[in-house]
């Protein structure tokens, strides 16, 4: 009976601290192990040619694409890093100690915020666009929005280091056993992150599109007031006017799902870990990692460009040593 339960355990040597190995039910383990292993696949796959395209392509070198691209690298790493060790994490006994346990919560928390932040200056690239068109070009140039990324990311790092500060300093302090990875804070320091991390950005990014969407309404009847009476210089104006509305249509399409991949997973956090069960749990974290597979599919559906850059990327003609100048 000894030996059996030596077997159950993550450390045999340590029968007094070991935990026991995860052992779900078979069918549950595997669906959510091809569920997770599939979803980490294709956001990697997707996301790079992302980052390749708007990399490359000089023509893609965008105050708006910059965004994306950012948006992009955090998804990419989503699929890559967090992804792996969640299903590593939950399926079998966490044997890289803890300070990686720490180390893997501390990077998962600044993807998190970055890709956060990255929506919400989506959002306001797209305010300013549509609502001060004529003052865009100057106010969002590539290298603002360059150094608005980086402060992005600078911020995600130093908001995850104060946030996760006890459990870097003190790795494995929520640990109940050997062989497990948890993180845990009290109830009023997830409130608090709830507001940081969610309802505010959330606020933001709902007050900016709608005021995208009341502009775009009236800048959309407005040209198809006037369609009838327009000189070659108004149609190259109502071309990009139509473009822009065009881009923030798309882009607004990405933030809806974006709202509908983060709001349960952050409304069963707020709730307690009691309120779904272990499967249904599961089910909340992969919608939530899902978003970062979601993203790069909106911009085929809905970007020309990203469907070309695809075909050039695939068929290998951007091993071209004039490629990056390629007509997209």
């Amino acid at each position: 009976m000894q030996i059996q339960d030596k077997a159950e355990l993550c450390f045999p040597e340590l029968l007094n601290t070991s935990c026991r190995k995860p052992t779900p039910p078979w069918f549950e383990a595997v669906l959510v192990n091809v569920l997770f292993s599939s979803i980490s696949f294709m956001t990697v796959a997707l996301n790079l040619l992302v980052i390749i395209s708007i990399s490359h392509f000089r023509q893609l070198h965008t105050p708006t694409n910059i965004l994306l691209l950012s948006l992009a690298v955090s998804d990419f790493l989503v699929g890559l890093l967090v992804i792996p060790v969640e299903i590593f994490r939950k399926s079998s006994c966490w044997f890289l100690g803890d300070l990686m346990c720490s180390l893997y919560i501390y990077v998962s928390c600044i993807i998190t915020s970055a890709s956060i932040g990255d929506m919400v200056l989506i959002s306001v690239d797209r305010y300013v666009a549509i609502c001060d068109p004529l003052h865009y070009p100057t106010r969002v140039t590539e290298n603002k929005v360059k150094l608005c990324v980086c402060l992005c990311w600078l911020c995600s790092v130093l908001y995850s280091s104060l946030f996760l500060r006890d459990d870097l300093i003190q790795p494995g302090r929520y640990n109940g056993c050997h062989g497990d990875c948890v993180f845990a804070i009290d109830y009023k320091a997830e409130v608090v992150d709830l507001v940081i991390t969610f309802i505010t950005p959330v606020t933001v990014i709902v007050v900016l599109y709608t005021s995208v969407f009341v502009v775009a309404v009236s800048q959309a009847r407005s040209m198809r007031t006037h369609i009838t009476a327009v000189t070659a210089q108004l149609s190259v104006s109502l071309k990009t006017k139509k473009s822009e509305l065009k881009a923030a249509r798309t882009l607004g399409v990405l933030v809806v799902v974006f709202l509908i991949c983060f709001c349960p997973y952050y409304c069963v956090s707020l709730a307690g870990e009691n309120f779904l069960n272990a499967s249904s749990a599961s089910y909340v974290v992969s919608l939530f990692y899902f978003n970062s597979c979601l993203n790069p599919l909106i911009y085929a559906l809905f970007y020309p460009w990203f469907r070309k850059a695809i075909k050039l990327i695939v068929t290998l003609q951007i091993l071209r040593p004039d490629s990056y100048k390629s007509n997209i």
